[in-house]
């Protein structure tokens, strides 16, 4: 497989994580039974002041919900973009951040979400690994 097939996988793979969070984020109030409404509830009910402005539980919540919509989008496009750059040093160290990047976002996604997001983040990971091995190691000048 080639470093720019990897790379697509990669992306595709994040993209697959876009839709499924943005659902999520932008459905979360959507109580699923009396307890869970209830914990919405006290999120949205209960404001405090933080950093001069009054805020909510939810709206943190909400506010990471989407702010990660935005990582994921830009994850998602800068792998596409690099998978047809030319090798350069740039993109191979580019590509080694990113996979620790997604690595590390897999382990707190197994940890703190469900398996889910985390596999989806890990096979992005170990694409964007390959791929940068292979760039790495190639005599090719494109990706």
């Amino acid at each position: 497989m080639s470093s720019k097939l990897l790379l697509r996988v990669a992306a595709t793979m994040m993209f697959l994580h876009t839709i499924g969070h943005s659902i999520g984020a932008l459905t979360w109030k959507n109580a699923p039974n009396p307890a869970v409404g209830q914990v919405i509830r006290g999120m949205e009910d209960n404001h405090f002041d933080f950093m001069g402005k009054s805020a909510s539980l939810a709206s943190f919540f909400e506010g990471y919900g989407l702010t990660m919509i935005l990582v994921l989008i830009s994850i998602t496009l800068i792998l596409w973009f690099v998978s047809g750059e030319a090798k350069t040093p740039f993109t191979t160290r580019l590509l080694g951040v990113l996979a620790v990047f997604l690595f590390a976002m897999a382990i707190v996604e197994f940890v703190y979400f469900f398996p889910l997001p985390g596999v989806l983040s890990s096979i992005a990971g170990i694409c964007t690994l390959v791929a940068r091995f292979r760039i790495k190691t190639s005599g090719h000048s494109q990706v």
